[in-house]
């Protein structure tokens, strides 16, 4: 089946475990993947957003590609981070598709202020690197109109799928509607834009919840998808919803507030890398008392302690 089909639902969204002096996990990683993978996700997202991206090498990135791949054991497809300048990005691309990705998961380029013509020559750059298709990433300042998305649709062969990472479902829509099936549309600012995200129509979004919960992602796409608004409803409201409300907390919560609570549950996560922080000792205990909440939502053998 192809890759746009198959990705349809949720993919999980592991983080990239450090040891406290800042070093990769490798072993943390392993463990982590092999039990998100026992769940039904479309597919893994390795060393994406939420796996600190930007905090790696190329040649680190290579190494978490590969432990997924051999983690997953072929459960599913494993999409691979890229990002920084073009150079680095087709080293990581290069990387990931001999360490065993399906897909590449492109970041925005580093030049906030690029030309769109310079921004299109970056994308095809990274998309001749490799056979696999692209992910484009519009988050941050990586912001397109429907126009330029189908024109980067036009230039750029192996582009694929589309991420999006504004939030803006207004706009989104437009995007979708103007460009339609040329590419297969993907909801990617977090678990707290399901309703949205599926009322105008994507086939997939990725969770971060995935680490500590990935019923409850599963149950959010279902519900999503199905446009069950009173079960979606209440999910938000339980679940999501005060969780959100601690990562955004501090600039970059959004993947310390998901490592604390992985090591709460007796996950191994670990620190993160800076300019992220960790969490606070207040913010750690406010988080701990809400995942007393998720434990209906959390399977006996995706904690380890």
């Amino acid at each position: 089946m192809p890759l746009r089909e198959r990705f349809r639902g949720v993919f999980g969204f592991p983080v990239t475990p450090f040891r406290q002096d800042l070093s990769l996990d490798l072993d943390a990683l392993a463990r982590n993947v092999d039990e998100m993978a026992a769940y039904p996700f479309c597919g893994l997202v390795a060393a994406g957003g939420t796996g600190e991206l930007y905090s790696l090498t190329p040649e680190e990135v290579g190494q978490v590609v590969r432990v997924t791949v051999e983690a997953v054991r072929g459960r599913m497809p494993v999409v691979a981070g890229a990002g920084y300048s073009a150079p680095i990005a087709c080293d990581m691309a290069r990387r990931a598709e001999k360490a065993g990705a399906e897909c590449l998961l492109v970041l925005p380029p580093y030049y906030s202020n690029a030309p769109f013509e310079g921004v299109i020559d970056h994308y095809r750059g990274i998309g001749n690197a490799t056979g696999l298709p692209l992910m484009v990433y519009s988050r941050d300042w990586a912001v397109f109109t429907p126009g330029m998305v189908a024109r980067l649709a036009d230039k750029v062969p192996t582009l694929t799928f589309w991420k999006d990472g504004q939030g803006d479902a207004r706009k989104y829509q437009r995007i979708m509607q103007s460009v339609g099936n040329r590419l297969a549309w993907l909801g990617g600012l977090g678990d707290d834009c399901v309703p949205a995200y599926f009322a105008i129509g994507v086939q997939a979004y990725t969770s971060s919840i995935s680490n500590i919960a990935p019923r409850l992602s599963l149950e959010l796409a279902e519900a999503g998808m199905a446009h069950e608004v009173a079960r979606l409803n209440g999910l938000m409201e339980k679940y999501v919803h005060p969780l959100y409300a601690l990562r955004e907390r501090v600039k970059g919560y959004e993947v310390s507030v998901m490592k604390a609570a992985m090591e709460i549950l007796g996950m191994p996560a670990g620190p993160v890398r800076p300019p992220l922080t960790n969490c606070t000792a207040q913010d750690t205990a406010d988080l701990r008392a809400l995942m007393e909440v998720y434990a209906d939502k959390i399977d006996s053998k995706v904690a380890y302690a």
